[in-house]
């Protein structure tokens, strides 16, 4: 899953660090249990430089010339209703909502918390859909954006592929938030690991979110379904983890808001990435041992959700694996697959 962390003059630095060491725990958390990374975590933003609210310097990329899979806006360090609206005014403003704007129009999941959820509405991404935001400036918010439906009693909303949370801490629900959309159990693991303590913590009142949807069956779901790409059947699946394939499609659709399915075809392109990207392996040999009957199949469903095809795929990790997958030689008039 490709991950622009989209940051500002003035990035609130624990909201910005909050997303950054979720997500880092769960690469990490990932590449021992699963052999892999499941996020690739770009820094960028409209200008060549920002700061953070502390005065640190954040090194940045360049804006992704392909839409990311998701794109996270963190809070600015703004925390009055004067100080936001003079930041709503910028141009890096002005420029970064039409890019939200672009972004979501073409696929990608918004997700933003406390004061980064004005930014959102600003690209008018929130409108007519429901949200939430930092508790103390929720009155403000409803003055600059009436059309939207602010439930500010919510730490996080997801409203169809745009998400909100509210403040500070929230950040983790955010973040945690959209590492269960790639794995449940990695998102348990994660939240073990920040916050879950037997001393008394701040476990009592963050993570709320990640807490009410953590599902013991939909882990058991993820981990057999892992293990079984390659065969893969919904009955088989039920049967695995001791429930009917009702309940399974219940659970998963309350969990993950997805069907198993969906979930499955998910897991299928990120291992179809992983073997493009540290494999030689040919798309035909990465179909068939990820459940594919052929290689076209898989290509045209990589084109859809990544929006790139093999060879840049495999380019974004390493050219020395394209040029060794590359056929040596074609039949005059063939398409070349790549």
């Amino acid at each position: 899953m490709q991950v622009c962390v989209l940051v500002l003059d003035g990035a609130f630095d624990t909201g910005l660090s909050a997303v950054l060491d979720t997500f880092q725990t769960a690469n990490q958390l990932a590449e021992a249990t699963h052999g892999e990374p499941l996020f690739r975590i770009t820094l960028s933003s409209p200008s060549k430089r920002a700061k953070t609210q502390q005065g640190l310097q954040v090194p940045l990329a360049a804006l992704p010339r392909v839409r990311p899979d998701v794109v996270v806006v963190p809070a600015l360090g703004a925390k009055s209703p004067l100080a936001l609206a003079s930041v709503l005014l910028r141009e890096d403003v002005a420029e970064l909502a039409a890019l939200l704007e672009k972004w979501s129009r073409a696929g990608s999941v918004v997700a933003a918390a406390c004061t980064g959820t004005f930014l959102l509405a600003r690209a008018g991404l929130l409108d007519g859909r429901r949200a939430t935001t930092s508790w103390w400036l929720a009155p403000y918010f409803r003055q600059c954006f009436p059309k939207v439906e602010l439930d500010d009693t919510r730490m996080l909303v997801d409203a169809k592929s745009v998400v909100t949370a509210g403040a500070a801490l929230a950040h983790i629900d955010l973040a945690l938030w959209l590492v269960r959309q790639r794995s449940p159990a990695l998102a348990r693991d994660v939240a073990h690991y920040l916050t879950f303590d037997g001393r008394a913590s701040q476990a009592a009142y963050a993570m709320q979110d990640h807490l009410a949807h953590a599902d013991p069956l939909v882990e058991k779901f993820e981990s057999w379904a892992r293990r079984n790409l390659s065969r893969f059947s919904l009955a088989a699946a039920a049967r695995s983890v001791g429930t009917s394939e009702r309940t399974l499609e219940r659970r998963l659709r309350a969990v993950l808001g997805k069907s198993p399915l969906s979930f499955v075809q998910d897991l299928r392109v990120e291992q179809a990435i992983h073997r493009l990207q540290t494999s030689a392996q040919s798309i035909e040999e990465i179909a068939d041992a990820v459940g594919y009957q052929d290689g076209v199949t898989l290509r045209a469903l990589l084109r859809k959700k990544t929006g790139r095809g093999l060879r840049e795929l495999r380019l974004a990790a390493n050219p020395a694996i394209t040029a060794a997958a590359r056929p040596r030689s074609r039949p005059v008039g063939q398409r070349r697959n790549e």
